[in-house]
């Protein structure tokens, strides 16, 4: 098989190695530098996104273990007849659960310490088809949720921060209360603690009590269930599927996706994930660039060696395919090399950020900060494919103008000297 000249003479740049020369070795030097640059640049953003995607997908998926894929609530106050639109709702494609609910706000209180609380009411007979809360109870049952017995069942950083065991009591106090004569006195009720969830979600962990509907309807005063919680069988699909609904149901209900009911917090994500590209696709750029320099050396000292191709028949576009395959070379070398140490720390990161915490004794994520305790990682191979070939274009466009000047070089001005 015949290799094009202009592959072999490129390639034979890449790898030559006269010691003897000093500009050869400071070319080596540059070379070296920029491979190496571009190598942690691929690698520190094949990380960063790894452990961005790794984050959303762990946040993502411990909200879902608390919140519903869809909510439908309706206009028209409280839904009589619950299961039958719980069976209508299950029609709808995509729909695998439905469980009635009532929420609201309400505080939480007990000896001197007082919270502001998300207070939802379910069915525990119907909760296990939309969420995993049975699967979360670290003590107590969710069996024990009986209507009338005003039982709640708490996330474990709020029990820790009222000292709650199961058994204790705890008062909530309704955010309307009844006017008199005497002025306005609070809607309040003693409630016991029947079970503790751990979802491991900070926010809902540290704010969330759930108590049977029957008995959040008579706290809150809604007079019945205010709306269905929905589960469907792709989490992805779900904005079309509450689409669906809100088409298939009588106009006073309206369905709700958990995209929307989270959006800002979403999009703030993605925006980040946008930044962080951008910004570390400047640092492998500035590396790639780093090859302008070391091509303008090589073609400032093959001078002689250009002229004697040209003189031999070699044209201007063949000179400047040598210098672009030496360029593309150094690149993709860098950009592989980059791939393989992103990879192997995105596969590794929670292993080596517990090594490091374990060491230094810190904590990297804070769990009331962040959510999560853990560093996550998910890598997406779209991403790495992306990021390779990015890499790659620049050190290729790094290539043109060194490539260009020395296709343009006259073999007579070359020689003069020689």
């Amino acid at each position: 098989m015949n290799i094009p000249y202009e592959l072999w003479i490129g390639w034979r740049y890449v790898r030559a190695k006269r010691k003897t020369v000093t500009s050869n070795r400071f070319i080596s030097f540059i070379s070296g530098l920029s491979a190496t640059g571009i190598a942690l640049g691929v690698a520190a953003l094949i990380l960063v996104l790894s452990v961005m995607n790794g984050f959303q997908r762990e946040v993502r998926d411990r909200m879902l273990s608390v919140i519903p894929h869809i909510e439908v609530n309706s206009n028209a106050g409280p839904i009589e007849d619950w299961q039958g639109l719980a069976t209508k709702v299950k029609q709808v494609n995509g729909v695998i659960g439905a469980a009635p609910f009532v929420s609201g706000q309400a505080m939480a209180t007990r000896d001197d310490v007082l919270r502001g609380v998300a207070l939802r009411g379910i069915d525990p007979a119907f909760e296990s088809e939309v969420s995993d809360l049975a699967k979360q109870i670290r003590r107590g049952s969710l069996a024990s949720l009986i209507p009338g017995e005003f039982g709640v069942v708490i996330g474990r950083h709020l029990a820790n921060s009222f000292g709650l065991q199961i058994g204790d009591k705890l008062t909530l106090i309704a955010p309307a209360g009844t006017v008199t004569p005497t002025g306005f006195v609070p809607r309040l009720k003693s409630f016991t603690v029947v079970a503790v969830f751990d979802s491991g979600h900070y926010e809902y962990d540290s704010a969330m009590i759930m108590t049977h509907w029957s008995d959040a309807a008579k706290l809150l005063r809604t007079d019945g269930v205010t709306g269905l919680r929905l589960r469907t069988n792709d989490m992805n699909q779900a904005p079309q599927t509450a689409a669906a609904l809100t088409k298939a149901l009588p106009p006073e209900f309206y369905a709700r996706d958990w995209s929307k009911e989270n959006a800002t917090w979403f999009a703030a994500v993605q925006v980040e994930k946008r930044m962080m590209f951008i910004i570390l696709t400047l640092i492998i750029a500035v590396a790639a660039f780093n090859l302008v320099s070391m091509l303008v050396m090589t073609v400032t000292e093959k001078q002689s060696d250009i002229a004697i191709l040209r003189t031999l028949g070699a044209t201007p576009n063949s000179i400047q395919k040598v210098f672009i395959v030496q360029g593309a070379l150094i690149g993709w070398l860098g950009t592989l090399i980059g791939v393989a140490l992103g990879l192997v720390l995105a596969f590794n990161v929670g292993t080596i950020v517990g090594a490091i915490e374990k060491l230094f004794g810190f904590q990297a994520l804070p769990e009331s900060l962040y959510l999560i305790s853990k560093v996550p990682s998910q890598i997406n191979f779209s991403d790495v494919s992306f990021i390779a070939m990015t890499s790659f274009v620049l050190s290729i466009i790094a290539t043109l103008y060194p490539s260009r000047r020395a296709a343009q070089l006259s073999p007579a001005e070359a020689l003069r000297y020689e």
